[in-house]
């Protein structure tokens, strides 16, 4: 079956920025080690998964409808990094130039978009990687899609399926949202049900599936797991909606837009000139050539 790599690409972006030195500038000076780093995974990304399709999902400065429902929602995040707020437009107009299609929709998280696409892509006979290191996606894997996750830097990975999630984290992917829905988040800054915490979390998971089917069955529970319940039940519920991704956003996937085929050498070492990419241009191989004598050749070697 062919594959869809989605990319989240603010996830990518930030991890890329603290992998390499900001010593790393363009021939006039400005930072772009972020850029850097996001296309030297980008191409070793490809060498190893060898997707048939590439998309990239941003997330945009609009606030998204979960601020809306949760006023402190990532409120406690610090603000982007001039350094890095800059390198994000480089590369988005990066990858306009050598065509690789980019979403962004103002009151929707990068996430959502990711979901929607993977659903699309499903209904299209396409399965699904998506390379982030935003363990939220977990909830998105099914037989169909898989999640890639930096583990060290921007070099070494773990491909998530069912199993993997299960075995890591405790829970199946699509219980992902009720975990969060009883432990909280702190990085984006919601609560759970107080006194609840991990393991607790997961052994109620294992036994009442979801979070609606654990207050089902409320009175089975020891009295003081009851209490806590009880005391948050409207803090729970609305923690599973924030933690929630759609699958329905505002967008349209064409495939002949996404096809690797379109991102060409020529097209990437223009881009990798213009920022002084020297020591990965001799890896742009793994594009086609501009010009080629067969148009079904094998675009990846």
């Amino acid at each position: 079956m062919q594959t869809l790599l989605v990319i989240d690409g603010n996830a990518i972006v930030h991890r890329a920025f603290h992998a390499y030195p900001p010593s790393l500038t363009t021939p006039l000076g400005e930072p772009i080690n972020a850029v850097y780093g996001w296309f030297a995974m980008l191409i070793k990304v490809l060498e190893e998964v060898k997707p048939d399709y590439l998309a990239v999902c941003f997330d945009r400065p609009a606030p998204t409808f979960r601020k809306q429902l949760y006023s402190g929602y990532q409120a406690q995040r610090p603000k982007m990094a001039d350094e890095l707020s800059g390198q994000i437009t480089k590369l988005q107009e990066a990858l306009e130039a050598i065509g690789i299609p980019v979403f962004g929709i103002d009151g929707y998280e990068a996430d959502d978009l990711i979901g929607t696409l993977s659903v699309e892509a499903k209904k299209q006979g396409v399965e699904t990687i998506i390379l982030s290191g935003d363990r939220d996606l977990l909830q998105l894997v099914n037989g169909q899609v898989k999640m890639l996750a930096p583990i060290v830097g921007i070099t070494k990975f773990i491909m998530f399926d069912g199993k993997t999630v299960k075995e890591k984290y405790g829970v199946e992917p699509s219980q992902v949202r009720d975990y969060k829905a009883l432990v909280g988040d702190n990085s984006d800054g919601y609560p759970g049900v107080a006194g609840i915490g991990p393991k607790t979390a997961i052994d109620l998971l294992a036994k009442y599936d979801s979070l609606e089917h654990l207050y089902e069955h409320l009175g089975e529970l020891p009295e003081k797991i009851q209490l806590k319940l009880a005391t948050d039940a409207e803090q729970a519920a609305l923690a599973k909606k924030l933690a929630t991704i759609l699958l329905d956003a505002p967008l349209k996937l064409d495939l002949k837009d996404c096809d690797i085929r379109h991102f060409t050498q020529d097209k990437v070492l223009d881009v990798f000139d213009g920022f002084g990419f020297n020591s990965i241009k001799q890896r742009v191989g793994i594009f086609r050539e501009e010009k080629s004598p067969d148009k079904n050749q094998l675009e990846l070697i």
